[in-house]
């Protein structure tokens, strides 16, 4: 079995076909362990940490923070066996014509051939898979080519790293044609404590931690974010994890710059690349305002019960450790308004509408990535602690920049709460497949005529865009009025609806 085993960038999910290397977490000579992640890519969707398929010793390293590569490509290669003694380099005299070095068997030995199909290993991630498709993370995936680079800007020029062993005729760990080629060398990348940038510390952003680690502190009510991890490149372990269980001292992390100074050329303008979330977010609204014949509707509302509402309900014992706000109450109005209107929960699919009975509802969140819409997944069946719960895990994973491909797909109605903003409503545009969005406002004491007197009460403005091909007008009317009955006076809706 060889021992130098070549990571190929998998599909992380929904069929992407590339990602940008964000972050490498480790480095050349780095040993490493099952599982514990190894880069961070950013695709369309999301930043993930991709976790190591073997524990060894990193080998070569072989595309910079910076490029965008393709699914398949190979980026990492691996010394599964590293205690086996050292690999034999090739010699590096050059023949009296000038060509390469012919490569030793023993070194050709050491780089693990993949398979004709793919040059991949089959049953790994990346590998072949039948109808000639690639085994990824989530089903089958997209072709295995060469990657596409696009450096940034200002990017170091190509230079050797720490001495990888790839012979001279093998490109990455697998097989080139007949002519021998010289090894492409990078620049030795800067690894990422993901709690503290390059140089380590506590500075917030992504925990380094590997999956078991985070499970536990889940089960113990940890919050990674506040510990400072005592394992290889800052990582938390779980025993840090324990010891902040039993009421161990812990350092809370320093949050992150929310912004970035621009930076201006002589011409006093900033050109900011396209890409990631933000191009496809660009990609999908334009797509959806031009495809979906978009109305919205407003309603103004007295919101004063409903906050009383949440009050009473964070005096309860058993919500005291729960986040309870505003929007709540308006994510379970909407989620009663929608059984009462299926059709509000559908897809325009060209010769037929698709209603669908469970609602995958999204939640816009605005990240330092770009706009992003994160939806709990069959949110319907939730009680409202449950949904109260998935509400906060939502919000806080989007901003810690950790939501997966996988939680922002499959969306089936959407709120924006603009009211963070101070925002009294908007227009919002579809998310593509949805038939109907709702803008929720902000939350402001206004002078109201209550029970034929005028008194300051707490109103806030809705609004609401669907797709009027699926929608009329009478059915977004009497939806956006449910929810505003259920705000106004959530008890008497609750007793009435259910």
């Amino acid at each position: 079995m060889s021992r130098i085993k070549t990571f190929n960038l998998p599909d992380l999910g929904e069929g992407l076909t590339e990602g940008e290397i964000l972050a490498w977490l480790v480095k050349v000579g780095d040993t490493i362990e099952l599982n514990q992640p190894i880069v961070e890519v950013e695709t369309a969707k999301a930043a993930v940490e991709i976790p190591a398929k073997w524990a060894g010793q990193v080998q070569a390293i072989h595309h910079p923070e910076g490029t965008t590569v393709e699914v398949g490509t190979p980026i990492i290669a691996i010394d599964t066996d590293p205690g086996a003694g050292p690999l034999e380099a090739p010699s590096t005299t050059a023949t009296p014509s000038g060509d390469l070095p012919t490569p030793s068997a023993a070194s050709l030995a050491a780089v693990e051939v993949a398979p004709a199909e793919g040059m991949i290993e089959p049953g790994l991630i990346g590998g072949a898979a039948p109808g000639g498709r690639t085994a990824v993370l989530v089903g089958y995936g997209p072709r295995t080519t060469a990657a596409k680079r696009r450096p940034r800007k200002g990017a170091v020029p190509a230079q050797a790293v720490s001495a990888p062993v790839t012979p001279a005729g093998v490109d990455h760990g697998v097989v080139v044609g007949d002519e021998p080629a010289p090894t492409a060398m990078i620049p030795a990348p800067q690894v990422h404590d993901r709690r503290g940038g390059a140089g380590g510390g506590a500075s917030g952003g992504l925990v380094l931690a590997k999956p078991p680690v985070r499970k536990l502190a889940k089960d113990l009510g940890v919050d990674l974010g506040t510990l400072t991890g005592s394992g290889p490149l800052g990582s938390i372990t779980r025993e840090d994890v324990q010891q902040a269980a039993n009421g161990a001292s812990t350092v809370v992390a320093e949050p992150i710059a929310a912004t970035t100074a621009p930076s201006f050329g002589a011409d006093r303008e900033q050109r900011i690349p396209v890409k990631g979330v933000r191009k496809l977010t660009a990609e999908n609204m334009s797509r959806s305002a031009f495809t979906a014949p978009h109305v919205t509707e407003f309603l103004t509302v007295d919101v004063t019960r409903a906050m009383k509402a949440l009050d009473r309900l964070r005096g309860r014992r058993e919500w005291r450790d729960v986040r309870v706000s505003p929007l709540l109450l308006v994510a379970k109005a909407v989620l009663l308004a929608v059984q009462r209107h299926p059709m509000v929960n559908s897809t325009w699919a060209g010769d037929e509408i698709v209603v669908k009975e469970y609602v995958n509802l999204g939640i816009a969140a605005a990240t330092e990535r770009g706009l992003i819409v994160p939806n709990v997944k069959d949110a319907g069946r939730l009680s409202l602690r449950e949904l109260a719960d998935a509400l906060t895990d939502l919000v806080q994973t989007a901003k810690s920049g950790r939501t997966s491909p996988a939680a922002m797909s499959g969306g089936t109605l959407t709120i924006t709460n603009v009211g963070v903003f101070g925002v009294d409503t908007g227009t919002p545009i579809l998310p593509p497949g949805e038939s109907a969005i709702l803008a929720f406002g902000a939350v402001r004491e206004m002078p109201w005529v209550h029970k034929g007197k005028v008194k300051v009460r707490q109103v806030t403005t809705l609004g609401l865009s669907f797709d009027h091909r699926i929608i009329d007008g009478e059915l977004g009317s009497k939806f956006l009025r449910d929810i505003g009955d259920f705000l106004t006076d959530p008890e008497a809706a609750l007793l009435a609806w259910t």
